[in-house]
């Protein structure tokens, strides 16, 4: 008896991958950064929290909005398109007939292959058809609002947690390079599930995140140390 041939394409995750790695990296990134920032410019642990705590919801919050506006638009254009697409099933079918048989010319059919999987197709289900063969729109990779917003919001407050969370258990003496050396393995850790998860060079993923990442820190300290020193 024959197996059933499952297939698992990377493609599948993207929709909640790319929101989740965004907000887990600027949980990280961002929060880090202010509780470097106020720690070089504060004397106070107390301060360096609330301004940590501050920084999580209304990062979370933002990035949550941030997605769900953004990821709406993108699907408002989708279904637009579909709607027109629709349209012109109904007023002008031999066109589009036309136009699907050229796609798959250009795909690299012959002509009369081409016409006769088009017209098949067409018989099938013609809207099917042009959304995913002449938009390029599949279930796969079409917007989901709501589900890019809590994936965003979720991963944001994980990330925000972790620097947080070290900020608060660590003596305040020694919370700054304790933080900036944490949330740098915290980043190595999200470039390389990422890039596991994507399917994509570990390395890679790993420098990319902690280089921008170090430089958010890097830079945030300076201004708080700049502060701190003219006040």
């Amino acid at each position: 008896m024959r197996k059933h041939h499952s297939e698992n394409h990377r493609t599948q995750h993207i929709g909640w991958l790319r929101a989740a790695v965004l907000g887990a990296n600027d949980g990280i990134v961002s929060t880090a950064s202010l509780i470097l920032g106020v720690a070089a410019a504060s004397s106070s642990q107390s301060a360096v929290l609330v301004a940590g705590v501050a920084g999580l919801v209304a990062g979370a919050m933002s990035m949550a909005a941030g997605e769900y506006v953004s990821v709406s638009s993108q699907s408002d254009t989708e279904q637009a398109d579909i709607a027109r697409e629709r349209i012109e099933l109904a007023t002008d079918s031999v066109h589009e007939l036309a136009e699907l048989t050229a796609i798959y010319v250009h795909r690299g059919l012959d002509h009369n292959l081409a016409h006769q999987v088009a017209k098949q197709l067409t018989a099938h289900d013609a809207l099917a058809a042009h959304t995913r063969d002449e938009l390029g729109l599949t279930d796969t990779v079409s917007a989901n609002p709501l589900q890019a917003a809590m994936a965003s919001a979720l991963a944001f407050i994980v990330g925000a947690g972790l620097p947080l969370l070290t900020a608060w258990l660590t003596p305040y003496s020694t919370l700054t390079p304790v933080v900036a050396a944490t949330s740098l393995l915290f980043l190595v850790v999200l470039g390389a599930l990422a890039a596991y998860t994507g399917g994509a060079g570990i390395g890679k993923g790993i420098a990319r995140v902690v280089f921008w990442g170090a430089l958010a820190m890097a830079i945030t300290a300076g201004v708080g140390k700049w502060f701190g020193v003219a006040a």
